[in-house]
C-alpha cells in the first residue's frame, strides 16, 4: 500500500512540475530560466520514480498484476532432447 502512495505521490509532483513550467512559459514570455528549471525538475523526478519502481520490483516490495503487457504468458519449456 505504500508502494502506491508513494508512486501516486511522485506522478502529483510530475504533473505539478510540469503544469508549473507552463504557466512560467507564459507568464515570463521565452526570458529566464524558470521553465527550464521546472523542466528538470520533472525529468528527474521521471528518472527517479522509473529507478525506484525497477528497484522495488527487484526486491519483490512489487509485483505485476498481469502476465505480461497484452496478457502473454512465459513460453513452456522444450522436452529434453529436443535440440
Amino acid at each position: 500500500m505504500i508502494s502506491k502512495i508513494i508512486i501516486i505521490a511522485f506522478l502529483l509532483a510530475i504533473i505539478w512540475c510540469l503544469a508549473s513550467s507552463f504557466v512560467f512559459l507564459i507568464q515570463d514570455k521565452g526570458e529566464g530560466d524558470r521553465v527550464v528549471w521546472r523542466l528538470t525538475w520533472r525529468i528527474g523526478l521521471s528518472m527517479l520514480l522509473f529507478v525506484l519502481i525497477f528497484a522495488a520490483y527487484q526486491l519483490g516490495w512489487v509485483k505485476p498484476s498481469t502476465p505480461g503487457p497484452i496478457g502473454l504468458k512465459p513460453p513452456a519449456e522444450a522436452p529434453p532432447g529436443d535440440g
